[in-house]
């Protein structure tokens, strides 16, 4: 059994390598066999000295997520509640989307499913359109302000 000291060094050099949550930190610590009191004595090791950090990986999430997936604000945030983080750094994590940014997003999200929507029918492209853009995770009022616009 690794001791902790030798874990944290590697633990250090896992969140080193890209921005994590505590929930992740604590999975991979407990999967290195690491026991409860360890594992907590290790997370706040690694909020002290920066290496988690919650906030800083909510707001690095939700816009990643929303710029290279093309994810919404609703599907964002019940990702970053599967991942345990915490209300505030959720919300905070939304809000360092640019309102601007993701109404654009929102728009050339209707536009590019528009055009691979493949329906004869009006009613049934247009909710065709409307589902793809909800299971996205964008916000039906939004979603349909932008299907107005288009």
């Amino acid at each position: 059994m690794p001791t902790l000291a030798e874990t944290l060094a590697k633990a250090r050099r896992w969140c080193a390598a890209q921005e994590r949550c505590q929930q992740e930190a604590r999975d991979k610590l407990y999967a290195w066999g690491l026991h409860r009191e360890a594992v907590e004595q290790a997370i706040a090791q690694l909020i002290g000295e920066g290496f988690l950090n919650e906030q800083r990986f909510a707001e690095h999430y939700a816009v990643s997520k929303f710029r290279q997936k093309g994810w919404g604000r609703i599907k964002i945030r019940a990702a970053l509640e599967a991942k345990r983080v915490s209300a505030p750094c959720i919300a905070l994590g939304l809000r360092a989307i640019e309102e601007e940014e993701y109404r654009a997003g929102i728009e050339a999200a209707v536009r590019k499913q528009a055009g691979r929507i493949r329906e004869d029918d009006a009613f049934l492209a247009r909710q065709r359109l409307l589902r793809s853009l909800l299971a996205k995770g964008f916000e039906p009022e939004l979603v349909a302000r932008a299907m107005e616009a288009a």
